[in-house]
């Protein structure tokens, strides 16, 4: 019995590190990476903005529907265009980019819808918090870049936080939402 085991538990050893060979590490683009957000103003138009700067990386093994990704993203680089507005969203009053010069997004939690990554989930740190976010994709496709010469994996994803779980309360008595739809719309090219 015991000479059959040995064979046994040495394929399931090779096919265990057959399973961690498949996943892949890959950088984000940043020329193809976008985070933005959107907030209403007073029940009337809808305030958008993006961060210009942001930098990170994914493991991804689509065998086994796992993966990894962390994102950073530069608070100090925000961009609404209109200069004023992105001084106030630096201050003090919402980002506190001097005290908090960066958000980041890591999550760990993948899930699959085929052999497409359908949902990512971890967390958000923004102001020295964190809290819990998941993001949906809208799309996601993995291609050979033609440019590259390597295989480029993304998507867009979005979400919904409530700011206030942050510390972000400024505007709330006024009628300003406290909810904030997040898009990241990412690309990153495989290592």
């Amino acid at each position: 019995m015991r000479s059959t085991l040995l064979p046994l538990a040495a394929a399931l050893a090779l096919l265990a590190g057959t399973a961690t060979a498949n996943a892949a590490s890959y950088a984000i683009d940043p020329a193809h990476t976008y985070v933005t957000f959107e907030i209403g103003h007073f029940g009337t138009s809808t305030n958008r903005g993006r961060f210009d700067k942001k930098e990170g990386s994914v493991e991804l093994d689509r065998a086994a529907k796992t993966g990894k990704v962390n994102i950073v993203v530069d608070t100090t680089s925000i961009n609404t265009g209109f200069a004023a507005f992105n001084k106030h969203l630096q201050s003090a009053d919402l980002f506190d980019a001097e005290k908090f010069p960066t958000m980041t997004f890591a999550a760990d939690k993948f899930s699959f819808n085929g052999d497409k990554v359908a949902e990512v989930t971890g967390s958000l740190t923004l102001l020295g918090k964190t809290q819990p976010l998941t993001l949906k994709a809208t799309n996601f496709n993995c291609y050979d870049s033609p440019m590259l010469k390597r295989e480029v994996c993304g998507g867009d994803f979005e979400g919904t936080l409530d700011r206030t779980q942050f510390g972000m309360n400024y505007g709330i008595d006024w009628g300003f939402p406290k909810n904030v739809h997040l898009v990241v719309q990412v690309e990153a090219v495989k290592q």
